[in-house]
């Protein structure tokens, strides 16, 4: 496949379509070593990924549902229902956070997204393997108290939860935006 082609086919897999298996543990090194391969202005390495399987998946849920309480007292139940089972399908939970040096010269925009192209790199590599995955956000890359319970440092951003395993049906087209309406020529 020419990597053209694999831009055309790359596609968003929904968590909750992804199930087992997932990337073994070598298929995990070389997507790891792989998403790293990004832009890196002053080589300050912004980024670091944590990695989420098997059962402390479960746990993540549990701990985003407290902080997810804790942070919003009056939280509808359904809600916390959805945060307990939010890493139930996928078999690999892929954290990908910046970790920005304030004050450098790259600025901290550059760094962001060195680390953003690294969760996209992730899902590419997901797809080279054979697997389906999804970048998600959501209330928790943002509370204080889901950082707390991630360990996510003052001076870092949590830029992506990647899920990543099987696709469990097919994965349907969308409709993509007209390339032609988006570019302009800009002629001084």
């Amino acid at each position: 496949m020419s990597a053209l082609t694999l831009l055309d086919a790359r596609r968003s897999v929904p968590s909750f379509r992804l199930g087992a298996p997932g990337p073994d543990p070598m298929q995990q090194a070389m997507l790891i070593e792989s998403a790293l391969r990004v832009p890196d202005h002053g080589r300050l390495q912004p980024w670091r990924i944590l990695r989420v399987e098997g059962d402390a998946r479960a746990r993540l849920g549990a701990g985003l549902a407290r902080a997810h309480a804790s942070s919003e007292p009056d939280v509808v139940p359904s809600a916390l229902d959805k945060d307990r089972q939010r890493f139930d399908h996928a078999p690999l939970i892929l954290l990908v956070v910046a970790r920005i040096t304030p004050g450098h010269k790259v600025p901290e925009i550059e760094q962001m997204l060195s680390a953003g192209c690294v969760a996209y790199n992730l899902l590419l590599g997901a797809q080279c393997l054979g697997f389906g995955a999804q970048w998600l956000t959501g209330w928790a890359a943002y509370d204080t108290n889901a950082h707390a319970l991630l360990g996510i440092g003052h001076d870092e951003r949590l830029v992506a939860f990647v899920h990543i395993g099987t696709p469990t049906e097919p994965v349907l087209e969308r409709t993509r935006p007209d390339a032609g309406s988006l570019v302009t020529d800009w002629t001084g």
